[in-house]
């Protein structure tokens, strides 16, 4: 099998402080070298740790230690093997010297994948030598010195682009979370074009010079529709989602309908990337001209109450559990533990009032004298604010209770949202918070009944804590300070149509 390692030189320029990175790519007996042209500082060159060679370090090492600078291995005493890593973060301070590091990461891991495909598509892999790998480097630098027709970059390349290299006002990659919403829409326009290669224009490509208004009106209707053809087509889809599946991660594959905010949301990223390509000169086509996607609708936030909530940190699901029937133990899609633990974190959750995704990245050293401090993802690009929530007895009581249980050190134990919140409507049940509300239906606008357990998931948990404090404080920005919210926001907004609601009840009391 082939492997790429890379080392460092141990040549300093003295004007810049950097090494080149050497490439060595081994496959069967061969080992192949050459010089990568991506050059680093030491300080963001890391080394893998040889335990079997740790002995008798002056410090012990660590388990989830893998690698390492060489400056702090001499001075740890342990032994680190001749390759590494080149370091990259998306969490870390953007300095100029971040930045250029990512970047140098992104086209090292470019350049290995261009390796890869050049010794695929070699005939006879058994002569190929070193100075074969050099050549392969040297086009992939410049490749105009060979002549090479640069075939154009995709659609799907074009917009890994635009959420993984930092540009404009964004020093750093879009966040996780906001990565695996494009992928998801790259994945959704793959399948819109195999369908429409089927339906009627084999030759169908979306292409961002040659994709127009109309293509975006029907990628639109697909966009509310692709459960129902999916069903009307099943071989088709079977096929298409082999190629392009639903799933970033291990989790939601099914295909559901999407609401009409669902839709929104995915055109609205679609236009940004036509937007981007239109600023970096990758086209001059802009399909999005004179249409209009519209606002996203939403209800007023639903959400438990205190006495709720206390019920089912309260449950003794234990004892609901020996009582339940085989069959909806089974419905329940995870063992009783797992409810357990999920339960709490939710609780906890409800006293810190974070979005899941900054959850799952909390670890002690956000807490200063009993105060949570932290940067929320999806705001961070927008103001760079701080979260600060004083924490409730309960939440330390329940962080005291899981220190220690995840490997990387973070306040709860993490599993897929999808879990959790499949956890979560189970929990509801089991505690006997099910009462009626009134939700909008996001497919046909409509105002349904449904229980309270239904619709729970790890976002009302912040919804109970934004909700649940909302009222109890003089000036509600006090809550956006905790919640993380911008100023202005209009998600934080919706639940001043709460407070005018309350002061119409106390009207419609005293008349």
């Amino acid at each position: 099998m082939a492997q790429i390692e890379l080392r460092l030189s141990s040549k300093v320029q003295k004007e810049t402080g950097m090494s080149e990175v050497m490439i060595c790519f081994r496959y069967s007996k061969h080992d192949l070298s050459a010089k990568s042209g991506i050059f680093v500082n030491p300080a963001f060159f890391e080394y893998y740790v040889d335990r079997k060679k740790t002995t008798n370090p002056k410090r012990p090492l660590p388990e989830n230690k893998y690698t390492t600078t060489l400056e702090k291995a001499v001075k740890n005493g342990w032994a680190v093997r001749k390759s590494g890593i080149i370091v990259s973060s998306t969490k870390a301070m953007p300095t100029t010297d971040v930045i250029y590091h990512n970047e140098q990461a992104r086209l090292m891991e470019d350049l290995k994948k261009v390796i890869i495909t050049a010794y695929n598509d070699a005939a006879d892999k058994e002569t190929l030598t070193s100075a074969w790998l050099t050549e392969v480097v040297d086009r992939y630098h410049h490749p105009d010195k060979y002549d090479i027709a640069l075939k154009p970059k995709t659609f799907a390349e074009l917009a890994e682009e635009y959420y993984t290299i930092p540009h404009g006002g964004r020093l750093t990659p879009l966040s996780n979370d906001q990565q695996r919403a494009y992928k998801v829409l790259i994945r959704t326009v793959a399948r819109f074009e195999g369908y429409v290669q089927f339906k009627k224009d084999k030759n169908f490509r979306f292409d961002i010079n040659t994709v127009t208004r109309k293509d975006i009106e029907e990628f639109a209707d697909y966009l509310k529709n692709e459960k129902d053809l999916s069903e009307a087509y099943p071989s088709l889809f079977k096929k298409l989602m082999s190629k392009n599946p639903l799933a970033i991660r291990e989790g939601h594959s099914v295909l559901q309908g999407r609401g009409e905010n669902t839709v929104k949301n995915m055109l609205d990223r679609l236009k940004s990337l036509f937007r981007y390509f239109v600023e970096k000169g990758y086209t001059t086509n802009q399909p999005f001209t004179g249409y209009k996607i519209g606002a996203e609708q939403y209800g007023t936030p639903i959400y438990i109450t205190i006495e709720e909530r206390n019920r089912i940190a309260d449950a003794d699901l234990e004892t609901i559990w020996k009582g339940m029937s085989i069959e909806d133990r089974r419905t329940a899609r995870m063992p009783l533990k797992t409810l357990m633990v999920m339960r709490d974190i939710f609780i906890g959750q409800c006293f810190i009032g974070c979005r899941v995704g900054d959850l799952s990245r909390l670890t002690e050293r956000h807490i200063v004298d009993g105060v949570l401090r932290y940067t929320p993802t999806k705001t961070l690009k927008e103001s760079g604010e701080t979260a600060t929530v004083p924490l409730h007895p309960k939440v330390m009581s329940l962080i005291e209770k899981y220190r220690g249980a995840d490997k990387k050190g973070r306040l709860f134990p993490v599993i897929s949202p999808q879990k959790y919140n499949i956890a979560l409507k189970v929990i509801f049940r089991m505690a006997g918070v099910t009462r009626p509300v009134e939700i909008t239906n996001p497919k046909t606008g409509e105002k349904d009944i449904v229980t309270i357990d239904t619709i729970a998931s790890s976002h009302m948990a912040r919804k109970t804590f934004i909700g649940t404090s909302y009222f109890m404080v003089s000036d509600p920005n006090l809550i956006a300070k905790m919640s993380g919210h911008v100023e202005g926001s209009k998600a934080f907004s919706r639940y001043r149509k709460i407070e005018v609601e309350t002061l119409k009840g106390i009207i419609d009391k005293i008349g």
